[in-house]
């Protein structure tokens, strides 16, 4: 595969300050271009652009072959359902026609398990409208990633969290079979799983469970992957 450049929103978030070392350190890329709020840590494979996202649509001058998208917020932190749809809904559409508008074939987006956009959970409801929406939208590849409780270490602290992160450890093993998807799943194995479905170019629309982006994260690990 020739040097590709990659495009990513979200890079200071858990698992998008993980797939951005990620992708930095891997050869495959000889360019990381992160669209941000605020500064993250500098690379020399690394372009910064920081933006006011309600703005987005007024960046030029970029290409890019494909596009990692780990934007999301809480509904607290948000302040409002309004606003939290305007950041996991409207941000990530307007990063998305970027992202096409940069040449990018391929799309990768961190969603959440049990995404509907028929649920009657806000929240699961919201994760579904904007995969949708990112499926109708010219890209080759979309690659649509739904984790359980993301395990990492975050920037902020948000309450409440320990108390959810024991449980869906308690809980860990409970959940076989057809459950398997909602274990908790460490945030830098999403991360690697992003990149590594990407490399494999499939044409298509994909999404990826549990056991999913454990298998992927392998490939992007071994030294002789499949």
């Amino acid at each position: 595969m020739p040097p590709r450049t990659a495009l990513i929103a979200g890079a200071t978030g858990l698992v998008g300050s993980l797939c951005l070392k990620q992708l930095i350190a891997d050869p495959a890329y000889d360019q990381v271009i992160a669209i941000s709020r605020r500064p993250v840590p500098e690379s020399p494979k690394l372009t910064q652009k920081i933006v006011d996202f309600d703005k987005l649509g007024q960046l030029t001058s970029i290409a890019a072959d494909d596009a990692f998208c780990a934007l999301g917020t809480t509904i607290r932190k948000a302040g409002s359902q309004e606003a939290f749809r305007k950041i996991d809904v409207g941000y990530s559409r307007a990063f998305a026609e970027l992202a096409l508008a940069a040449g990018a074939r391929q799309f990768a987006l961190v969603s959440s398990v049990g995404a509907n956009p028929r649920s009657t959970n806000f929240y699961l409801r919201t994760k579904g409208e904007i995969e949708d929406a990112l499926k109708a939208l010219r890209f080759t590849s979309v690659h649509i990633f739904q984790p359980g409780f993301l395990v990492g270490s975050r920037s902020e602290h948000r309450p409440g969290e320990g108390i959810g992160l024991a449980l869906a450890n308690a809980l860990q093993f409970a959940f076989i079979s057809g459950l398997r998807k909602y274990r908790s799943i460490l945030a830098s194995i999403v991360a690697a799983a992003m990149i590594a479905a990407v490399k494999r170019t499939e044409p298509g629309r994909h999404t990826y469970l549990f056991d999913d982006m454990q298998a992927l994260a392998k490939q992007l690990t071994s030294p002789n992957p499949p």
